[in-house]
């Protein structure tokens, strides 16, 4: 009969108290920004698994590899951005946790029994069996669920600015290889150039239209561009390594990078890039940040109020076979500990979050404009290269090759001309890989592409 009621009184209770966790927006559908929106990334499954713990692993690119391709590929197989999407979904485990009731309490009390006369045994014994159940009072539980969703969003922003940080970091990788392909190019041609050169030389050494030092320094010419393309393609292979390991795939895999270097465009003023920041993953994760902390002083100024613990429950008397109920209230009583330190602290951690963000904000708004500086002057001087400079040494070189042959000028004026070229097309090739890289930076801080 005892157990009856017990389970009665248990039934009523998880009838009454018992909840259930709502679900929630998916915070990283949520806090996307636009830039790289069409590529996927890992995002783990709600319901953890030990069978899918970290991505599959990368399929191996062969062929020419896109930029496209490279950051679809990256951007799903990264480590490091899964293991942000994990904590994720861990925040999302404590936000259940916290909106979760306190559990109630069952005990059992056995009084009068084992005693002298007619206390002997358990013929005068009392038994009480109650459940107690603690009810925090002034907001507690929603605060500390809301600071919990708070602490889940901030997380979701964390996976937002590593999602763009590794979309940077494939970005740049990508642009690097192009470049260090133009480089060899351009090696393999002046390289070229310096075997018909020496050849040339060599050819007039021997009929004697120019004296044999000409040849020498022919071929001291040639063995050093020879010396610069080996470093050039070694340069290269670097390249293709630092990209293989941005996008998870092996360097070997693919041959080549294919792309439009050289295509160029102006960008956004600045003022229009400066007012896009308001919704970069930076600061909106700021916002969150500061609406936590504020909830944080709400929590702790909430436990100052003492929460109160009810009991009920039957009592049975076995001297008489009778039955009553009794209840219970406790109180803590409020005298010493009034949860001061916790509160101070809430406040002083909340006007920091203050003084961060504005931080923050100046540095971000500092390196769009470095950033922006840079990539304005690097669109400029690749312009003026390509259609001043270049052109212009072209034409330099191609007339002094052509008097060289016909005795107008030395060979020193004919490598010099060379070297002029050269170094420009390289200068111009240093200049495109500047715009591109600090062009994906830009769009790194404001989250969105610049146009």
């Amino acid at each position: 009969m005892h157990i009856r009621y017990y389970c009665l009184i248990v039934f009523m209770y998880c009838v009454v108290f018992a909840g259930c966790a709502a679900q929630t927006q998916d915070v990283f559908l949520a806090n996307q920004r636009k830039l790289g929106r069409e590529f996927a990334a890992f995002v783990p499954p709600k319901n953890f698994s030990n069978n899918q713990t970290s991505p599959v692993s990368a399929p191996q690119a062969t062929g020419s590899l896109t930029l496209q391709q490279a950051l679809a590929a990256g951007l799903m197989h990264s480590p490091e951005l899964a293991s942000f999407a994990w904590d994720v979904r861990a925040a999302e485990a404590r936000e259940l946790q916290a909106g979760l009731l306190p559990n109630p309490e069952i005990s059992t009390e056995v009084e009068n029994f084992g005693g002298n006369n007619e206390m002997q045994g358990f013929k005068s014994a009392e038994t009480t069996v109650q459940v107690s159940q603690l009810f925090e009072l002034g907001g507690k539980r929603g605060y500390r669920k809301r600071a919990a969703e708070l602490e889940k969003n901030l997380a979701g922003w964390e996976y937002e600015i590593k999602r763009l940080d590794v979309f940077e970091k494939i970005s740049t990788a990508f642009w690097e290889v192009l470049a260090a392909q133009e480089r060899a190019a351009i090696a393999e041609s002046l390289l070229k150039l310096a075997e018909q050169s020496c050849s040339s030389v060599a050819e007039q050494v021997a009929v004697g239209k120019v004296p044999p030092v000409e040849e020498v320094q022919a071929k001291i010419a040639l063995t050093t561009t020879e010396l610069q393309c080996k470093k050039i393609k070694s340069d290269l292979q670097s390249a293709r390594s630092r990209l293989a390991l941005a996008v998870g795939t092996s360097g070997s895999a693919f041959e080549k990078t294919e792309g439009r270097f050289d295509a160029v465009a102006p960008l956004p003023e600045l003022d229009k890039l400066q007012a896009a920041l308001a919704e970069s993953p930076e600061m909106l994760r700021w916002k969150a940040e500061l609406e936590k902390r504020q909830t944080e002083v709400k929590l702790k100024d909430a436990g100052a109020i003492p929460d109160i613990t009810m009991s009920a429950g039957p009592r049975y008397f076995n001297e008489n076979n009778d039955k009553a109920w009794v209840a219970g209230l406790s109180v803590p009583i409020p005298l010493f500990n009034r949860n001061q330190g916790e509160r101070q602290e809430a406040r002083c951690n909340a006007a920091k979050a203050e003084e961060e963000q504005k931080a923050g904000f100046i540095k971000i708004r500092s390196d769009l404009t470095q950033t922006y500086q840079s990539c304005s002057s690097a669109f400029a001087l690749a312009a003026a290269l390509r259609d001043r400079a270049i052109p212009g040494a072209q034409q330099a070189f191609k007339v002094t090759r052509e008097g060289y042959r016909q005795g107008k000028f030395s060979y020193l004026m004919v490598l010099d001309a060379q070297r002029t070229l050269f170094e420009l097309k390289q200068q111009y090739v240093d200049t495109l890989a500047d715009y591109h890289t600090n062009r994906v930076a830009i769009e790194r801080l404001i989250g969105q592409p610049a146009q």
